[in-house]
């Protein structure tokens, strides 16, 4: 056996490997430091304390039929939300709701993260926070980068898009590969208090609804796991959007995940006052904040006028489905891709403006400034 000459001027590469080995598990040990377990319910309650009560809507540019459209660097149009956010303003809301997609990511990580600084930015220029998605289940499977489809005329979100798409859903190592865009995220803005809280997974038992179970609970629990991983200071929350006023033992799987795995339990309500009352008595047994994520649908009695005042009373910031009519389309009602309509609907499903910037209903805006102390 050779006998090895003793490390004295530099380090052999015995000690190097021992070196670099010990700072990996200092940096493994320093990550896991700093990633924060979900709230328990008084943290959340204290959390809850600290913020006003809040009403907004589900934002989208008039000129973008998508996420894609709004984020991509060839049609991202800061213009157009800075003029849209004034008008939030003028009406007296105080927080959007804002879709993000994963192809973003992978697209240009640097570029999306300078346009989600810019679009926050113009938030607090109107003094808007906003709740943040990164993961939804509805509508087109199979999103694609680049120009996007334009509307199919008088269909409800004839071009809105899923993320990640059915290929990457039904892929485990595909999956995993989005690690890097909830993280990259989240550390960015953990700190930032213009982000109100970070919505992981729209709806994921809809669009996915009666397959792919396995896959979607995969990729929850994964991006719960991610986003806390980063440590952020604003509540994580998977909205629960159907069966809300069921106890806990009828809740499905999914349902279940949805109010167990959120440090502030997020809710959709498309009903009427009578019966978003009973979601609210059912879903406060959890003992977390509970704030409604969607609301508004005029048809299903579910409008400003009946249910914003009832979010107040309960301190349940809100967010209606819409805001200005644009190329979303949803004025028109879901069942419109198999129900023709005419250029307007007899009421319009969601959507609180038209496309100049006026109320489609003036009671409604009034409301709102009422609501919020913004009256004059």
């Amino acid at each position: 056996m050779m006998n090895h000459a003793p490390c004295r001027s530099r380090p052999c590469l015995h000690h190097v490997r021992i070196a670099l080995r010990l700072s990996g598990i200092v940096l493994v040990l320093a990550a896991l430091a700093s990633a924060r377990e979900q709230w328990t319910p008084e943290q959340a309650t204290s959390w809850a304390a600290d913020q006003p009560w809040m009403a907004g809507g589900n934002y989208i540019p008039r000129n973008a039929i998508n996420q894609l459209e709004m984020w991509q660097a060839e049609t991202f149009s800061p213009a157009t939300i800075d003029e849209e956010f004034g008008w939030a303003e003028k009406i007296g809301y105080t927080t959007m709701r804002v879709f993000l997609h994963d192809l973003l990511w992978q697209q240009d990580a640097p570029g999306f993260i300078t346009r989600i600084e810019a679009v926050l930015a113009l938030a607090e220029k109107h003094h808007l926070r906003l709740m943040l998605v990164f993961f939804d289940a509805c509508w087109d499977p199979n999103p694609h980068l680049g120009a996007q489809r334009a509307p199919k005329p008088h269909v409800h979100n004839s071009g809105w898009m899923q993320s990640p798409g059915r290929a990457v859903l039904a892929d485990p190592a595909k999956q995993d590969a989005l690690k890097d865009y909830v993280v990259g995220i989240v550390s960015h803005f953990k700190a930032d208090r213009r982000v109100v809280l970070w919505d992981l997974f729209n709806e994921f038992d809809n669009g996915y609804r009666g397959k792919d179970t396995d896959q979607v609970l995969r990729l929850a629990a994964k991006a719960k796991e991610w986003a806390l991983s980063a440590d952020p200071s604003q509540p994580v929350s998977f909205c629960i959007w159907e069966n809300c006023a069921a106890p806990a033992e009828k809740l499905s799987p999914a349902q279940r995940f949805q109010v167990e795995n959120s440090d502030v339990i997020s809710f959709h309500a498309y009903t009427d006052p009578a019966r978003t009352s009973e979601s609210i008595a059912a879903l406060r047994r959890y003992h977390r904040p509970l704030i409604c994520s969607e609301y508004m649908a005029r048809p299903t009695g579910s409008t400003i006028i009946d249910i914003l005042p009832l979010f107040k009373k309960e301190h349940i910031s809100a967010y209606q489905w819409g805001f200005v009519d644009g190329k979303t389309q949803t004025k028109f009602p879901w069942d419109s891709a198999t129900k023709a309509y005419g250029d307007e609907p007899p009421v319009w499903f969601h959507d609180l403006l038209h496309g100049d910037g006026t109320p489609y209903n003036a009671a409604e805006t009034a409301l709102i400034r009422t609501l919020t102390g913004a009256a004059h």
